[in-house]
């Protein structure tokens, strides 16, 4: 009976090493691990950046795509006599006008 205690407080007692040996190798990397994490949030990769830029410019491509209908809608009224609708074109192409630059042109190679 004593013999099989004594396997049990030894296989528990290495059991508990481990445990502790784990442990405490988990605290010491730790702030190593928040750390890089902190990094990591801090940063922006250049993958990120590429995807958030790309996504800047399809936002603004599209704002372009809505305003040049607007503004064909609203030469169309205009050519057939309303002032309200030349002056939301007016309005409209200037707006135009200082979208543009900001949209990469794709060059046909």
């Amino acid at each position: 009976m004593r013999a099989r205690s004594l396997l049990g407080l030894m296989a528990i007692s290495l059991t508990l090493t481990g445990c502790i040996v784990s442990t405490a190798a988990d605290v010491v990397t730790a702030p190593i691990r928040v750390g890089s994490r902190a990094v990591d949030l801090a940063t922006t990769s250049q993958s990120e950046a590429d995807e958030a830029r790309g996504r800047e410019i399809r936002r603004r491509e599209e704002r372009f795509g809505k305003l040049e209908r607007d503004y064909r809608k609203q030469s169309e009224d205009c050519a057939e006599g309303s002032r309200r609708a030349c002056r939301k074109a007016e309005e409209t192409y200037a707006e135009m006008q200082e979208l543009l630059p900001t949209i990469p042109v794709e060059r046909d190679d």
